[in-house]
């Protein structure tokens, strides 16, 4: 999956020369966390809600609130911005813009085109949206885990036992961390009218399940 599909286009930026104090009110307007930085039309750096918050005088300060808006105001977003940038392209796939993300610790990532253009955003929430979807949970409340043979056929000798209960797979999500070597975990969720305890009967008979659950998203 792409990131253009997920990204934000209609991106709220800010100029470099702008006041902290308007970068904050513009979050606040707009329900939003970061902010793109932009300079002559090119974007220059991002700003967060972190950033902002790290920039403000501790509580412990003596200054009177007049005083505090009046610094605030005069701080200018260039001033606090990210300016070593990681960005992403629109199409990146997500896994590698979280990838990115979890590598230098970021909650979002400005989405860049050949050109340099700012063209969207994509944050960690996009990206649990993204995660739900591909999980396909709401679709189908059913799903087993196994411990799987690294071997061709595999998960379709699965996919088998589960389309002769009347069962429709879903997703299926494989990976290798945690199993042994040789084997690797598969999540298969699925849908259908079925016996769910006959078709549980028979994966546990001819695989290894790890587990099995029934998702109600409330």
């Amino acid at each position: 999956m792409l990131v253009k599909y997920w990204m934000s286009t209609n991106v709220i930026t800010i100029d470099e020369d702008v006041s902290m104090m308007k970068a904050s009110r513009l979050m606040k307007q707009h329900g939003i966390q970061h902010l793109p930085v932009m300079r002559k039309g090119r974007l220059a750096g991002i700003v967060s809600d972190r950033d902002l918050k790290e920039a403000q005088p501790s509580k412990a300060s003596t200054l009177d609130i007049h005083e505090l808006y009046y610094l605030l105001d005069q701080l200018k977003v260039k001033e606090i911005m990210v300016q070593k940038l990681h960005s992403t392209h629109p199409d990146d796939t997500i896994e590698k813009a979280a990838a990115l993300m979890l590598k230098h610790d970021i909650s979002a990532l400005p989405v860049v085109n050949n050109e340099g253009d700012l063209e969207g955003i994509i944050t960690k929430g996009d990206l649990f949206r993204a995660l739900v979807s591909i999980s396909g949970i709401y679709q189908a409340p059913v799903q087993v885990g196994f411990e799987l043979p690294d071997e061709p056929g595999s998960i379709m000798g699965v996919a088998d036992v589960i389309r002769d209960h009347g069962g429709r797979i879903v997703s299926i999500i494989s990976h290798y961390e945690r199993a042994p070597e040789g084997f690797r975990h598969v999540y298969v969720r699925f849908k259908g009218k079925m016996k769910r305890a006959g078709l549980i009967a028979e994966l546990e008979k001819k695989f290894k399940v790890l587990y099995h659950t029934h998702d109600k998203v409330e």
